[in-house]
Formats: C-alpha cells, sequence, structure tokens
C-alpha cells in the first residue's frame, strides 16, 4: 500500500502539531502520524505555566486544543508506527504501509532514560513509573521516591504530593538543577524530604510489587535501604530517532543536526523538537521549530 503527500509529519506532539498548523494552512497535503496519543508529553504534563498566553492549563487539555487546530486546516492524522525514513523521503511503516512524500518532518521527541539498574525494568508497572501524572494516584497514602534534581523531577515531586504519604527525592550532587522558583516550592512541603550527594544501587521488590531502593553515597560509597512502593526516575531523555539511522544525520548521541531552517543535510528531510540538537527543549521552542520547518518546506515544495 502506498499513500503520497506533499508533507508527512511524524510525531503529534508540540512540534508536529505546530507544522501541522503551518503546512495545512499553507495548502500543503499534510499527514500527521503518531504511534501514541496526540501530544507526545503534554499529556504527562501536569501543568503548563510557561507557555505564552496560557496562564496555567493542564498538560492534556493544552494538547487538546493544538491537536483541533493542527487538524483544522484540513490535515490528516494516523496512528502509524515509523520504522524507517529514507533518503528519497520515503516512509516505511511496521504495518507495510509506504507513504511517499515531498517532505518528511521528524518531531518524534524523546523517552525516558532508565535507571539501569538491577530490579527495574522487571519492575516497570510494579511501582517503577516514569509519569507522576498517568501513575500518581496509584500511589495513595504511600512512599515513594523520586530520582533526580532538575525542572521535571521536582515538578512531578510537587504533583505527587497531593496522593502520597510521604516523598523523598534523590539527587547525585548536592543542589538542585531547577529552577529556584520550584526549589522554594519543595523547600516549603512538608512531606518531601530530600537526600544529597546518592545514587540509586537497586529496587527491591516482594510479591511482584517495589517495596524498596538501595542507595549508595558518592563519597563514602556505603548504602543504606529506603522502604518505599513507588519509585519515579526523572534523570534525563534520549532522543527516539531510530528511524533516521544510517542517514547520516545524527549526532553521536542520537539527536538530529539541522540548519536555521530545520532541514537536514538530506534536502527535504526535516526535524522538529527535542530531537534536534538545541539547548531549551520545550513547548515554545518545539512550536517554533515545526512553525519554521513547514513554512520552509512550504517554498520548497511550492517554489513560492
Amino acid at each position: 500500500m502506498e499513500r503520497q503527500y506533499d508533507l508527512v509529519i511524524i510525531g503529534a506532539g508540540p512540534a508536529g502539531m505546530a507544522a501541522s498548523v503551518y503546512g495545512s494552512r499553507a495548502g500543503l497535503k499534510t499527514l500527521l502520524l503518531d504511534n501514541g496519543a496526540p501530544g507526545g508529553k503534554l499529556i504527562k504534563t501536569h501543568k503548563i505555566s510557561n507557555y505564552p498566553g496560557v496562564k496555567e492549563l493542564a498538560g492534556a487539555d493544552l494538547a487538546m486544543q493544538m491537536f483541533e487546530q493542527a487538524t483544522s486546516f484540513g490535515a490528516e492524522y494516523a496512528y502509524g508506527d515509523v520504522e524507517k525514513v529514507d533518503a528519497d523521503k520515503k516512509v516505511y511503516l511496521s504495518d507495510g504501509t509506504v507513504i511517499e512524500a515531498k517532505a518528511v518532518l521528524v518531531a518524534t521527541g524523546t523517552r525516558e532514560r532508565l535507571l539501569n539498574i538491577p530490579g527495574e525494568k522487571e519492575n516497570i508497572g510494579k511501582g517503577v513509573s516514569f509519569c507522576a501524572v498517568c501513575d500518581g494516584a496509584f500511589f495513595k497514602d504511600k512512599e515513594v521516591v523520586v530520582i533526580g534534581g532538575g525542572n521535571s523531577a521536582l515538578e512531578e515531586s510537587l504533583y505527587l504530593t497531593q496522593f502520597v504519604k510521604g516523598l523523598t527525592i534523590v539527587i547525585r550532587r548536592d543542589v538542585f538543577r531547577a529552577e529556584k522558583r520550584i526549589q522554594d516550592q519543595i523547600e516549603a512541603n512538608e512531606k518531601i524530604k530530600v537526600i544529597v550527594k546518592h545514587i540509586p544501587k537497586e529496587i527491591l521488590s516482594e510479591n511482584g510489587k517495589v517495596s524498596g531502593i538501595v542507595l549508595e553515597n558518592v563519597e563514602t560509597k556505603e548504602t543504606r535501604t529506603l522502604d518505599c512502593q513507588g519509585i519515579f526516575p526523572y534523570i534525563g531523555q534520549d532522543p527516539m530517532t531510530a528511524c533516521l539511522e544510517g542517514l547520516d544525520v545524527l549526532d553521536p548521541k542520537g539527536y538530529v543536526i539541522v540548519d536555521k531552517n530545520m532541514e537536514t543535510k538530506i534536502p527535504g528531510i526535516y526535524a522538529a523538537g527535542d530531537v534536534i540538537q538545541k539547548e531549551l527543549r520545550q513547548v515554545v521552542t518545539a512550536t517554533n521549530d515545526g512553525a519554521i520547518a513547514s513554512q520552509h518546506a512550504f517554498h520548497q515544495i511550492t517554489g513560492i
């Protein structure tokens, strides 16, 4: 089965949805593909309060508003698990579908990085979670541990406190990397404890569920065990760019190398959002990337 479009967008997060608005509104035959629910990490975010024009809104609500607009100018939306994009701008799906495009935009985002310690993988979904918004209610009146000291770790910790009995944040260093505003909220919350200069070494379980975590002091190498029923790692992200492997457009970490137009060195293949080399990965920068990419693709396709 083959289909043809002007612009194929892989990933329906903020970057992909912004690109869909600009591409379809300009008259391009546009396809928006995703292998999950539209919104990307927005649907896993409790509150958004730093997106211009939006004082504060649930991430899922902002995602739905973006999706409605992204498809309001005629863009098609479809579920699709993309396995490969080739240099001829053909998109290969896992079900055998091949989609031809005049321009392809990869906006697949990132996935949560694993701790890679004993007991982690086998307990995912059994107490180990990467989404406080998705799973927080399952930990009502329980003890949980959050690993990480960035904005995401602290924001998700604050969200979890509405459910849990107690929460412990574990960081490798002795200071947080998060914004001071969030740090102040953490310090003021009586449910939250902080353990500094420790790293996770093993996740313990009993009867098929998480029962605790072993921590190691980074200086003394001494270990201690915390009893807990939930563990939320927030230690970073890795780009989901496997579909571009072999095209020589990725840096050593797997992020896509693009120019100011969000175009790779292969004409007509673009990337936007969290998957590209950049310093700031936020909703506002993702939408910026998507708009730039689709606008450039429009000019290249139409010659206008």
